[in-house]
This record gives structure tokens, sequence and C-alpha cells, in this order.
């Protein structure tokens, strides 16, 4: 799978605010925070940039479903199913 970010930049202290009764129980688990951070993060920035490549090419992608309604597809054809 293509990375999202470069997992070779250097980490970056930062601050968050995180539900007190959340922290002290993933603490007691033993849950590394910032690896879990980075994991979420990761996933919800992959969501919004395969919702934001959605948003900016439904014009063609609706246009392009359109010609292959009306005119099929170049393969159409050569098929043997």
């Amino acid at each position: 799978m293509q990375q999202i970010y470069d997992t070779r930049a250097p980490k970056k202290p930062t601050n968050v605010s995180i539900n007190s009764d959340l922290l002290e129980k993933s603490r007691s688990l033993g849950i590394n925070l910032s690896a879990a951070l980075e994991r979420a993060l990761a996933e919800q920035v992959r969501a919004e940039q395969r919702a934001k490549w959605q948003r900016e090419n439904a014009g063609p992608i609706q246009a392009y479903n359109r010609f292959v309604e009306e005119n099929g597809t170049f393969s159409d054809g050569a098929r043997k199913f």
C-alpha cells in the first residue's frame, strides 16, 4: 500500500487533550499513545484524501460512465465471456 505521508520524517512533540478516563484505561493496557494516534490520524487523512479526490473527479467520472453506457467499452467486442 502506498504511504500517505513520509514515515521517515522526524517526530514532533505536540499537546493533545484526551478524555481522562480513556487515557487512564489506555495506559493501564500498555497502549502506545503516539503509535495509536499516528495510525488513527493516518486513517483519517487517507479517508479525507479519498473523499476529496472523489469530489474533485465526480464530473469526469459521471461523464465517463455516461459514455460507457451509450457506447460500451473498447474491449466489448474482444471479450470471450
